[in-house]
C-alpha cells in the first residue's frame, strides 16, 4: 500500500476532530443557524398537529420555601395553569427553591464539596412534573415571575407516570442545558430554550436549578409543554449534518455504557498487550495516583481500557476514598454498584443523593453495597433517596459503624418507625432530616444516644408534636451543637427556646423561620441574644414581633453574626438597624423584606453607609 493513504487517513481523521471540536465550542447563534440549515432542506413527515399542555401533577422535588401543610410557595404551585405569570414581584401562589445565592455555602452549616465532581455539574435542586399526554417535545416553556435564570437543565423520561406497566429501562434525555448566568432584571420572563429532539414520547419533564447568582429567590409560576403525538421523521434529503446534534447524541451514549457497564469498561481482557507503558514506568506509584485523583469517573473509566498500568490505577481503592454519584444519577443503578464494590472497599465520603429513583436501586442492591464499603464510611449523602425503606436505614446502622454524616433531606417516602434505627449510630456529627417524616419518639432517642451532634436539620419536619420537648432534650445531651435548623416549626415557645439557648451555648447557626409560635414580648430572642454570643447566623424570618430591643441585644451581645433575616417585622427601626451593622463588622446579609418601617430611602442610605452588607428589601408589585 502506497504510504499515501495511511497520510490521507490521519489528515481526514484530524479534519475530522477539527470539525468536532468547532462544534463543541460554537456559540448559540452558530448552533441554532446549523439547526436551522437542516430544517431549511428537510421537512418533517407525517406533519402532526401540535399539543400544548400545563402540568397535571408535581410528582417530586428537593426542596421549597413553602410549608408541607399549605400551597404557599410551594413546588405544588407549579400544577395547572398560571397563577402570577404575567405579572412581576414576590406572590405566595408560585414556587420557590429553599436557598438562593451563595449565602447557604458561607455559614457554620455548609459541607465541603465531595471532589471529582464534573465541572458541567451545576444542578442544586430539581423538580420533577407529570403532563396528561405522552409527546415528542417540541418546545418548553417555563413562566418565570421573579428572579428568572435559575433553570439550568431540562429532561425527559421516558416512563410514563400513568402507566399501569412499569418500563424495563426507564432512559432520561437532556433537553437542553446550560451553566448558571445571572440575569439582571427580577421581571417576569417566558424562558423557552431551545431543546434537543429525542426519540421517545414523554409526559414527565424535569427542571434543575441553580440559584447561586441569584439576588434574591427564584419564582416560578408554571411550566408548559409543546410537543406532537407521532415522532417526526426528517426527511433523508438533509444537505447539511449538525455537527453539535451528532457530538451530544455521541457523548450521551459514552456516558450512558460508561456509567452503565462499568464492568466492560474496567476488563482486562480489552487491554492491548504493550511492552512498556512509555514514560509511566518511570513515575512514581504515588504520582501517578495524584495525577488521576483529577479525573472524574467517567474519565477514569476511559482510561482504564488504555494499558494494563493504568488500569491497576483506576481501579485502586484509593481513588476512590471520595465517591459522588450525583451528577449521573439518570444511570445509577444496581448494576453501578455491584461494579463499583471492589474498588470502594476504602471508601468515606459516598453521595447517593437523587440515585436509585423508580426502581433504579433496589434495597437488596444498596444493602450488598454498604455491607462490602460501609466500614469506612463517615459521610453518607442519599437525599431524595426514594428506594429508601426501613431496612435500609437498618444496615446503615449495622454496617456503617464510623459513620459522622448523614442526609436523608426529602427523604419523605421513609416510614416513621424507620428514623428509631439512626439512634444506633451514636458518632453521628451530622443529621439532616428535612422534610422527613421523624416522629417525636424516634428523634428524642437519636438526641438522647448521639450526644456528639453539632449538626442537626429538622425543618419541615411536621410529624414532631412537641418542639419544646424536643428543644429541652438538646439543651440536655447536645452540648456540643452548633447549628440548628428548626424552620417552620410550628409549635415551639419561649420555654423550649429557653432550654435550648441553656444548654446548646456553642451555636453558630439558628434558623427559627416561619416559627409562628415565638413571640418577642416573651424575651426569647433577648435570651438568645444573650447566651449565644458565638451565632453568626440567625433566621427570625416571617415573625412580625421581632422589635428594636431585639436588634440592639443582638448588636450589643452577637458581635459575629454574619447574617440575618428578619423579614416581615414591623416593629425594627432604621435607627436599631444602624446600631446593628456599626457593631456587627462581619455582617453580610440583611434580609428586611416587608419590614414596614424600612422603605427603599432607608435601605438605600444603609447600603451607601455600609457598602460590604448585603441588605435585601423585596416588596410585591
Amino acid at each position: 500500500m502506497s504510504p499515501v493513504f495511511p497520510m490521507l487517513t490521519v489528515l481526514s481523521m484530524f479534519y475530522y476532530i477539527c470539525l468536532r471540536r468547532r462544534a463543541r465550542t460554537a456559540t448559540r447563534g452558530e448552533m441554532m443557524n446549523s439547526r436551522r440549515a437542516i430544517e431549511s432542506n428537510s421537512r418533517a413527515l407525517p406533519i402532526n398537529v401540535e399539543v400544548v399542555q400545563y402540568a397535571k401533577e408535581v410528582l417530586d422535588f428537593s426542596s421549597h420555601y413553602g410549608s408541607e401543610n399549605s400551597m404557599s410557595y410551594t413546588m405544588w404551585n407549579l400544577a395547572g395553569i398560571p397563577n402570577v405569570y404575567p405579572s412581576s414581584g414576590d406572590f405566595t401562589q408560585t414556587a420557590v427553591f429553599r436557598t438562593y445565592g451563595t449565602w447557604w455555602d458561607q455559614c457554620p452549616s455548609a459541607q465541603l464539596p465531595f471532589k471529582r465532581t464534573p465541572p458541567n455539574f451545576y444542578s442544586q435542586d430539581y423538580v420533577e412534573l407529570a403532563f396528561e399526554e405522552p409527546v415528542y417535545p417540541t418546545a418548553v416553556h417555563v413562566l418565570e415571575t421573579y428572579h428568572p435564570g435559575a433553570v439550568i437543565r431540562i429532561l425527559a423520561c421516558s416512563a410514563n407516570p400513568y402507566s399501569q406497566n412499569t418500563p424495563a429501562e426507564v432512559r432520561w434525555e437532556i433537553l437542553w442545558s446550560e451553566a448558571p448566568t445571572k440575569v439582571n432584571s427580577p421581571q417576569a420572563r417566558q424562558f423557552t430554550p431551545c431543546i434537543k429532539q429525542i426519540d421517545f414520547p414523554t409526559n414527565l419533564i424535569r427542571l434543575e436549578v441553580n440559584s447561586s447568582l441569584q439576588d434574591y429567590y427564584a419564582e416560578l409560576d408554571a411550566v408548559v409543554l409543546h410537543g406532537v403525538k407521532e415522532r417526526p421523521v426528517l426527511s433523508l434529503k438533509t444537505s447539511m449534518i449538525d455537527m453539535n446534534d451528532l457530538d451530544e447524541d455521541d457523548d450521551e451514549e459514552k456516558n450512558g455504557s460508561e456509567m452503565d457497564s462499568l464492568n466492560k469498561q474496567f476488563s482486562v481482557a480489552a487491554l492491548r498487550e504493550w511492552t512498556t507503558n512509555g514514560y509511566f514506568d518511570k513515575l512514581p506509584y504515588e504520582l501517578i495516583q495524584l495525577i488521576l485523583s483529577h479525573l472524574t469517573v467517567p474519565d477514569l473509566c476511559r482510561l482504564a481500557q488504555t494499558c494494563k498500568l493504568l488500569y491497576q490505577h483506576c481501579c485502586d481503592p484509593l481513588q476512590y476514598i471520595h465517591l459522588s454519584l450525583q451528577p449521573y444519577w439518570a444511570r445509577i443503578n444496581d448494576t453501578s454498584l455491584e461494579y463499583l464494590l471492589s474498588r470502594c472497599t476504602l471508601i468515606q465520603w459516598l453521595n447517593l443523593s437523587w440515585t436509585g429513583n423508580r426502581g433504579a436501586i433496589s434495597v437488596s442492591g444498596f444493602s450488598r453495597f454498604l455491607k462490602v464499603c460501609g466500614s469506612e464510611l463517615v459521610r453518607l449523602e442519599l437525599a431524595c433517596g426514594h428506594f429508601l425503606n426501613e431496612t435500609c436505614l437498618e444496615v446503615i446502622a449495622e454496617m456503617c459503624p464510623n459513620l459522622q454524616e448523614l442526609n436523608l433531606s426529602s427523604c419523605d417516602k421513609l416510614p416513621p418507625q424507620a428514623f428509631n434505627h439512626i439512634a444506633k449510630v451514636c458518632s453521628l456529627k451530622r443529621l439532616i432530616l428535612y422534610r422527613t417524616k421523624v416522629e417525636q419518639t424516634a428523634l428524642l432517642s437519636i438526641l438522647n444516644f448521639c450526644s456528639e451532634l453539632q449538626h442537626l436539620s429538622l425543618g419541615s419536619c411536621v410529624m414532631i408534636e412537641d418542639y419544646d420537648l424536643i428543644a429541652s432534650m438538646m439543651g440536655a445531651k447536645c452540648k456540643k451543637l452548633r447549628t440548628l435548623d428548626l424552620w417552620r416549626c410550628k409549635n415551639i415557645t419561649e420555654n423550649g427556646i429557653a432550654e435550648l439557648a441553656s444548654g446548646c451555648q456553642l451555636l453558630e447557626e439558628l434558623d427559627l423561620g416561619w416559627c409562628p409560635t415565638l413571640q418577642s414580648s416573651t424575651g426569647c430572642f433577648t435570651s438568645l441574644a444573650r447566651k449565644l454570643p458565638n451565632l453568626q447566623k440567625l433566621f427570625l424570618t416571617a415573625n412580625r414581633s421581632v422589635c428594636d430591643t431585639d436588634i440592639e441585644e443582638l448588636a450589643a451581645n452577637c458581635t459575629h453574626l454574619r447574617q440575618l433575616d428578619i423579614l416581615g417585622t414591623r416593629m425594627v427601626s432604621p435607627a436599631s438597624l444602624r446600631k446593628l451593622l456599626e457593631s456587627c463588622k462581619d455582617l453580610s446579609l440583611l434580609d428586611v423584606s416587608f419590614c414596614s418601617q424600612i422603605d427603599n430611602r432607608v435601605v438605600l442610605e444603609l447600603n451607601a453607609s455600609f457598602p460590604n452588607v448585603f441588605i435585601k428589601k423585596s416588596f410585591t408589585q
